[in-house]
């Protein structure tokens, strides 16, 4: 075996313990995060009425964190990974069909769909989905309004356009726009640059299978379709069509929120090519030209990197708090009372213990926090390190839990919760590829 052959089948080994090991974590976090769901429960039965309150935070968990985790592990098994005509919701489920096909490039297509009266949505951050929050609640217009994540080729659209209704957040037209890859065709050998999922939003409800907030769909997917292709005409007389008829009319039910869909299958393919747009400039004023070196952007941190940096930091700092607290406390004069000591042996073995555990505890912190920081900048190994440290904290927890010990608001659920919430957001696929991709 050459030196080089050697490496590659390294190289692959290495894949596929990273895979495993990621794999594993996310199952975990998965059965993780019910259980804390069911702790929520059990916390909101056990108060009465004095903690009914806690019913918000139990649906908080189950609709945002424990169903859709399941849903992601059980569609990685029984959802086809391939092209059917319909993309995926960012927790596997079977999302909105895909109704249309562009031919033309990315400039073209940004320039018809704004003569056509379209607005560009805003990416989703945190800033973004703050002001979508705000519009909803005080029903104000929010024309850049981000949509939801839609996967298709195994990533989120690349961009979406949408048209807002009676200056109404509930109420709007929206596309997404898929980027198909090099060389890739429709089935039957049709070529297109792009695909399009594009659905109408009638109002606010709750998804019937994560219970979330979210937007539903008008049914009749082709009116929609319909519409976005019109616009796209009436903006300039150089966008020609073509349509496969019967193109995927085997699939289409009910979408990622349990909205039904109704649909000829028909696939409009818009033609844009004959589109006039700006060659794009460089910084100098000059027509960038073809081959030449650009700068790369630099990855864009994503939000479960963020949480996940975030959780491992503030875990480490309760953790102190927590140890403080004990030390300060008098549970542990008690437990040395118990002993028959003297006064003075009491006062020697708290101070040994108070100096052992805020050693012990003030390293783990110190490497806690020194993961959150390599987390943040996107060491992949870093991640893998704080994901098994919160693992570790968790199954220690829970075998304390089994032995009868309480967990509850007055003792360590809080601490139990950011150490799950760390473990989602490190374990899901954005953290993984963004540590991945700032590695390579």
């Amino acid at each position: 075996m050459t030196a080089i052959s050697e490496m590659i089948q390294i190289s692959k080994r290495r894949w596929s313990i990273n895979l495993l090991v990621d794999n594993l974590f996310f199952v975990f976090s998965g059965a993780a995060s019910i259980w804390l769901a069911w702790l929520v429960l059990s916390e909101s039965i056990a108060g009465g009425w004095s903690k009914l309150w806690l019913s918000l935070p139990f649906w908080v968990v189950l609709a945002y964190v424990a169903l859709p985790r399941l849903h992601r592990i059980l569609t990685s098994i029984y959802v086809p990974d391939y092209f059917i005509g319909r993309s995926r919701t960012a927790d596997g489920l079977l999302g909105d069909p895909i109704n249309l096909a562009v031919r033309g490039s990315q400039q073209q297509l940004e320039a018809i769909m704004l003569a056509a009266g379209w607005t560009k949505a805003d990416e989703i951050t945190l800033l973004s989905s703050w002001r979508i929050i705000v519009s909803t609640v005080t029903r104000r217009s929010y024309l850049k309004a981000p949509v939801s994540s839609l996967m298709l080729f195994g990533r989120q659209q690349d961009f979406a356009f949408q048209q807002e209704v009676e200056n109404s957040p509930a109420k709007r037209h929206h596309v997404r726009f898929w980027r198909c890859p090099d060389g890739w065709l429709l089935p039957g050998g049709h070529q297109a640059d792009w695909l399009a999922a594009g659905t109408f939003d009638r109002s606010v409800g709750l998804s019937l299978f994560t219970f979330q907030i979210t937007h539903k769909i008008d049914a009749n997917v082709d009116i929609e379709r319909d519409h976005i292709v019109q616009t796209m005409h009436a903006a300039d007389t150089f966008v020609s069509l073509d349509v496969i008829e019967d193109f995927s009319t085997g699939y289409h039910s009910r979408n990622g929120g349990g909205d039904e869909i109704t649909t000829d299958g028909d696939l409009p393919i818009v033609n844009v090519r004959g589109v006039t747009v700006e060659e794009p400039r460089n910084v100098t004023g000059g027509v960038v030209i073809p081959g030449t070196s650009v700068d790369v952007p630099p990855l864009e941190r994503p939000l479960p990197t963020i949480f996940g940096a975030f959780f491992g930091l503030f875990t480490a700092i309760t953790t102190i708090i927590s140890a403080i607290a004990f030390l300060t406390s008098h549970e542990m004069s008690d437990v040395l009372s118990a002993g028959n000591y003297s006064p003075l042996e009491i006062a020697q073995l708290s101070e040994g213990v108070t100096i052992i555990t805020l050693s012990i505890l003030g390293l783990l912190a110190i490497s806690q926090i020194a993961l959150a920081c390599f987390v943040w900048i996107g060491h992949n190994w870093a991640r893998i390190a704080l994901m098994s440290v919160t693992a570790l904290s968790i199954i220690v927890t829970a075998v304390g839990s089994v032995q009868g010990q309480q967990i509850t608001l007055s003792t360590n659920l809080f601490g139990i919760t950011l150490d799950i919430f760390a473990m989602l957001a490190l374990s899901s696929e954005k953290a993984r590829a963004f540590a991945r991709n700032r590695r390579a």
